[in-house]
């Protein structure tokens, strides 16, 4: 879970998004948005209608209401128990730029749900039974 939080993280950053402490040494990391000039809950609205699942959340010296927030927070139990690692974990950074880097783009949101739906595919939950048609 750390080396995938850790991948995660690094993706972001690598695209311009702002991780609190700079990464993570656990399995849950913090995104400032200010500088994309996103509040965190368009964020977390956005990604929802994309399939991907994360909270608004406050950040350090916050300026907006608790219920609109500057940031995210994002952590990787689900995906790893899943079965995905750090390459994967390339993948979802990837999916949440393109959503945040057109918020209201509907086509997009769309796009990215059939990009998540293909790779959960690929990491079903429970292991799927052989069944003779």
């Amino acid at each position: 879970m750390i080396r995938n939080a850790q991948a995660l993280s690094a993706k972001l950053m690598a695209l311009g998004y702002n991780v609190i402490s700079g990464g993570t040494d656990n399995h849950l990391m913090l995104i400032d948005l200010r500088n994309k000039g996103l509040t965190g809950k368009d964020a977390q609205e956005a990604l929802d209608l994309a399939g991907i699942t994360l909270n608004k959340n406050a950040v350090p010296f916050d300026d907006k209401s608790p219920l609109v927030t500057s940031g995210i927070r994002s952590g990787t139990p689900a995906l790893t128990t899943r079965g995905m690692r750090e390459p994967e974990m390339e993948i979802v950074g990837g999916l949440i730029d393109r959503v945040l880097a057109k918020i209201g783009d509907t086509r997009v949101y769309k796009e990215v749900e059939a990009s998540v739906g293909d790779l959960c595919g690929k990491f079903p939950l429970y292991p799927l039974p052989d069944v003779e048609r």
